[in-house]
């Protein structure tokens, strides 16, 4: 079985080394990446195609692990792929379903798709134990069982595409959804002068949360770029089942205003409070006193 991931970010090369281990040729293509993405693939044993047309005449299977606003984008830059085509990316239900429209439209089976944890060769404990790719859809066990015995458990949750996507959808919602609100919180207190007031308070009545709130500013930093398209698709996911969408909508532009650093451990949370509180000049919003 011969795979492709597009685009080996972190998570898709650690996605490929998987398959690798477990003997399955992995495919990626060059075109229109930086040096980044071809340092991660040589790392992990990618094999370049040079094209995402290359690689879907070469591959039988094909995962798209790329930031969620180009997930449609991707499917559609191997149009004309008939084998299994995986979108496993931080999309909603209908985003998921929309790609999928698109590439059976050119032959392909579409698997929906989601990962949960750390990239899996960073995973520690037994395999399968630290991150989890959730599949739907009727091919969904073909490509679970391409992941047996690696460090990224394969969980078929479902016969329709869309169930894999909900899962993702409902537990990002939660874990970054919380840190864009702790960082808000704090952003208020710091707006309000009162900054060191609540720390002391949280550390009395919620000792977790100032390590929570500088984690929570480290990852906006370097992931934030990344985690506003992906708090869209929730707020898009709560809109179509009928639920409130605002707490994600404004969780996405906590992320969007967040600096933009090289590392995780680049930033602190004083840089990121503000400049969050500069980008309510942007937006209209009124200064504080």
């Amino acid at each position: 079985m011969v795979a492709g991931v597009l685009h080996p970010g972190e998570m898709g090369a650690a996605v490929g080394g998987c398959l690798i281990r477990q003997g399955h040729p992995v495919l990626w293509a060059s075109q229109g990446r930086g040096p980044a993405s071809a340092g991660r693939a040589a790392g992990a044993g990618l094999t370049d195609a040079g094209t995402p047309g290359s690689l879907a005449g070469r591959a039988d299977v094909i995962l798209s692990i790329c930031p969620p606003h180009a997930a449609l984008a991707v499917a559609r830059s191997v149009a004309g792929f008939r084998g299994v085509y995986v979108d496993a990316n931080a999309v909603s239900p209908a985003t998921a379903r929309e790609v999928g429209r698109a590439v059976t439209a050119g032959g392909a089976s579409f698997v929906d798709g989601g990962i949960i944890g750390q990239p899996p060769a960073a995973a520690t404990g037994s395999a399968g134990g630290g991150s989890r790719l959730y599949l739907s859809g009727p091919e969904a066990a073909r490509v679970a069982a391409l992941f047996a015995g690696t460090p990224l458990a394969a969980v078929v949750v479902g016969g329709e595409p869309g169930q894999a996507s909900a899962v993702k959808m409902a537990y990002a919602a939660w874990t970054k959804g919380t840190a864009a609100l702790i960082l808000a919180a704090r952003a208020l207190a710091s707006a309000e002068g009162v900054e060191d007031e609540l720390l002391r308070e949280w550390e009395q009545s919620q000792p977790a949360l100032p390590a929570r709130s500088e984690s929570a500013a480290r990852s906006a930093a370097s992931k934030g770029w990344r985690w506003a398209g992906e708090m869209e698709e929730i707020a898009a996911s709560m809109a179509a089942a009928g639920l409130p969408e605002g707490f994600h909508r404004a969780a996405a532009e906590v992320f969007r205003r967040s600096p933009r650093a090289a590392g995780a451990d680049t930033a602190a949370a004083g840089e990121v409070l503000a400049a969050l509180l500069a980008g309510r000049a942007e937006t209209g919003q009124p200064p504080g006193r």
